[in-house]
């Protein structure tokens, strides 16, 4: 057993005699090898007496910076194994309901084709959730940008863009400038009233209101369609009802905002062979998957 090693069990169990005991060796023993790498760091790491011990500030800051040291070589050792097996298990994933539904769906369905002894439980969800207290190995997200303690990875992005019924436009007119938006119904991505634009090369903000808020964009599309008022939808779902034309698109030179792709993780320590499997794919077959199509 390495110094190191030696050194966490003896800081988290709170004795040498149990180390000791645990290890099969005296007392003495464990005692002399922390005195060996006290000498070696030149400085003191755990206070003894005879009825206790307990660590210095130094035995603190070392025991933290071990403990990161050792996780860091068991996964390491871990993917190492892992890469000479093929991947097999299962992956929780929570997913947004349109572009899950849409876009990850069909090349979720080929991964599994591809590597047979890989599970998926696909949860779908347009609220946020915790990967680690939800017990998920991945989320995907799309959003403007993740939240600052998230563990991510880009798979992509996508563009905003603004829509309306043409029934819609006909009795309440077409918007030529964001500003025109005031004036008008606006439907909400839940309670998003602050709407951004590009204008003369500078970022704008719009307040905006409307009767319906709702926090899945296909949803928000149907309001629209049944002209119900303007929308910003991600270019995934409005394409259809572009190309369907019961939507169209208005204020295009202003809309210029994206929303990035993410894959949101539990840890940055150590991901399992068969998640960073799963992320490759996707990152080489989701820009395929929702391509705009030609439009009219």
């Amino acid at each position: 057993m390495d110094f190191i090693t030696l050194f966490i069990q003896v800081a988290e169990q709170g004795s040498f005699a149990a180390v000791a005991e645990q290890m099969g060796v005296d007392r003495s023993v464990v005692t002399r090898q922390i005195a060996a790498l006290e000498k070696q760091l030149g400085v003191q790491l755990i206070i003894r007496s005879t009825r206790k011990q307990a660590l210095t500030s130094a035995g603190r800051l070392y025991l933290e910076r071990a403990k990161a040291i050792v996780d860091l070589v068991e996964s390491a050792e871990s993917e190492i194994q892992e890469e000479r097996l093929l991947p097999k298990g299962m992956i929780r994933i929570s997913l947004p309901l349109s572009f899950g539904v849409r876009h990850l769906a069909p090349v979720l369905a080929r991964f599994v084709a591809e590597y047979p002894e890989v599970n998926l439980q696909l949860e779908y969800d347009d609220n946020l959730v915790n990967t680690s207290e939800q017990g998920l190995d991945v989320a995907i997200r799309v959003t403007k940008e993740p939240a600052p303690n998230d563990i991510v990875r880009r798979l992509g992005e996508c563009r905003l863009m603004m829509v309306a019924s043409r029934d819609y436009l006909k009795r309440h007119g077409t918007p030529k400038h964001p500003s025109d938006l005031t004036e008008h119904i606006c439907l909400q991505y839940r309670q998003d009233n602050r709407w951004m634009f590009e204008v003369e090369g500078k970022t704008i903000g719009i307040n905006t209101s409307g009767r319906v808020q709702a926090n899945n964009g296909d949803a928000l599309a149907q309001a629209a369609v049944h002209g119900l008022g303007l929308t910003l939808l991600p270019d995934f779902i409005a394409w259809e009802y572009l190309e369907n034309g019961s939507l169209v698109s208005v204020l295009d030179e202003y809309c210029h905002n994206k929303l990035g792709i993410y894959a949101v993780l539990p840890s940055n320590h150590y991901i399992p062979q068969r998640v960073r499997i799963l992320l490759e794919y996707l990152l080489e077959n989701l820009p395929a998957a929702f391509q705009r199509k030609s439009m009219l």
